[in-house]
């Protein structure tokens, strides 16, 4: 899902099976009829145990358009009892952009919004990967 997305970063089929074993309480994988339909890695921040670190959103092409991300985030957010979220988004991925803002305004949440790692920080010029703190949540 995250290759066939072609907007995610991609990871080795290893990286993604340790963060399996080792993320499996801040993840989530959504299932329809027994097919993998969409999934959310992330973690709870070490310095700060009640903001949960969105990595990746994914939803198979054919699951599109169900509002199945925003029902993944919310369920994440549930059971890891996050207090905020944070992810990083880049500007031209609009349908991130969108996800989190509408989690946000469901939650009656702040969004603060800025520069995390910019263009110049990048040793292969990756575009600049802009902080989204949501929270506190309600």
């Amino acid at each position: 899902m995250a290759k066939d997305s072609q907007v995610l970063d991609l990871n080795s089929s290893y990286s993604y099976l340790l963060w399996c074993r080792d993320f499996a309480d801040t993840s989530i994988l959504a299932t329809v009829d027994d097919q993998p339909a969409g999934f959310i890695s992330g973690y709870l921040r070490p310095d700060e145990p009640g903001t949960l670190m969105v990595w990746q959103v994914a939803v198979d092409e054919f699951f599109r358009g169900r509002r199945l991300a925003g029902s993944m985030l919310d369920r994440l957010v549930r059971q890891t009892d996050a207090r905020r979220v944070e992810t990083t988004i880049t500007d031209d991925n609009q349908a991130s952009i969108r996800l989190f803002t509408g989690f946000a305004a469901r939650r009656s949440a702040d969004l603060e919004r800025e520069p995390l790692f910019t263009r110049d920080q990048y040793p292969d010029n990756h575009d600049t990967e802009f902080l989204f703190r949501i929270g506190p949540l309600n």
